[in-house]
C-alpha cells in the first residue's frame, strides 16, 4: 500500500468524544452508621443522533451509536477512567478490564454507570458540581475506523439545498474513558450524583490561549469535512 494510502486510512481512524445530557443527582445510603455517596449516569446513549458535529452552507454532519457498537466484550476488555472534563490527570474512578472503582452496566439504552467520588480534591468538586446541578452530563471517548463502512455507515439526504450527513458507528476499536462535563454533545447522555460536537468544541477552545489545542480543533473540523465527502 502507498504511504498516501496508509495516511488516509489512519486519518480515518479516530479518536473522538460524544456528549450526552440529562439532570444530575447524588445518590446516598447509610451503611454501618455511615453516608455512602454515589455519582451514577449514562455515559453512552444509543440510536440517538448528536448534536451538530460539523455545519456549512453545503452540508450539515451528525452522528448515533448504534447499540451493536458497544458490546460487552468490548467493555470488558477496556480500561475505562472515570474523569472530570476530560481530563487523565483528574481522575475519579477506572476499570480495568471489567473490575474497579468504575461501575457499568450495559442496557438496551445505552451504557450506565456508578462509583463513589474519591476523598480528593476532584472527588469533593465532582460531588457538589453535580448536586448543584452545574454538571449536566457525561461524555465518552472511543475510537472508529470511518474509513470502513461496517464499522461506520454513512447516509446522506438533501434537505433544503444542503447534505445532511449521518455517521453511523456500528463498531468501536476502543472506549477510553467517561467524563462529567458541564457541556455534553448527545442531549440524552445523563449524570446522577464522546469528541464534544465540533461545533461546541470551536465556541469553548476558540477562546483558549494555545495555539496547538486551536489548530487541533481545526484538524478535526477538517477530517470530519474529507470523510463527510469520501465514498470510502
Amino acid at each position: 500500500m502507498e504511504k498516501t494510502e496508509w495516511r488516509e486510512k489512519i486519518e480515518k481512524i479516530q479518536r473522538r468524544e460524544r456528549f450526552c445530557m440529562s439532570a444530575p443527582q447524588v445518590r446516598s445510603t447509610q451503611q454501618d452508621d455511615s453516608e455512602v455517596v454515589e455519582i451514577t449516569g449514562r455515559a453512552i446513549v444509543f440510536n440517538r443522533e448528536s448534536v451538530t458535529l460539523y455545519e456549512d452552507e453545503k452540508r450539515v454532519i451528525r452522528e448515533v451509536i448504534a447499540p451493536e457498537a458497544v458490546t460487552d466484550d468490548l467493555l470488558a476488555r477496556s480500561t475505562i477512567l472515570m474523569t472530570l472534563y476530560h481530563n487523565n490527570e483528574r481522575v475519579l474512578a477506572r476499570s480495568l478490564n471489567g473490575k474497579g472503582t468504575l461501575k457499568y452496566k450495559r442496557t438496551d439504552e445505552g451504557v450506565d454507570f456508578s462509583f463513589t467520588p474519591p476523598d480528593t480534591e476532584d472527588g469533593r468538586t465532582a460531588r457538589e458540581l453535580v448536586a448543584r446541578g452545574d454538571i449536566t452530563g457525561c461524555s465518552f471517548a472511543f475510537r472508529a475506523d470511518y474509513g470502513d463502512r461496517d464499522a461506520v455507515e454513512r447516509s446522506v439526504e438533501t434537505v433544503d439545498g444542503r447534505e445532511i450527513v449521518t455517521f453511523t458507528v456500528k463498531r468501536m476499536l476502543g472506549v477510553y474513558d467517561f467524563t462529567l462535563t458541564p457541556m455534553p454533545a448527545y442531549e440524552d447522555t445523563s449524570v446522577s450524583t464522546r469528541m464534544a460536537a465540533v461545533d461546541t468544541m470551536l465556541r469553548e477552545r476558540i477562546e483558549c490561549d494555545s495555539r496547538d489545542k486551536r489548530a487541533a480543533v481545526r484538524t478535526e473540523a477538517a477530517r470530519l469535512r474529507r470523510i463527510a465527502d469520501s465514498e470510502f
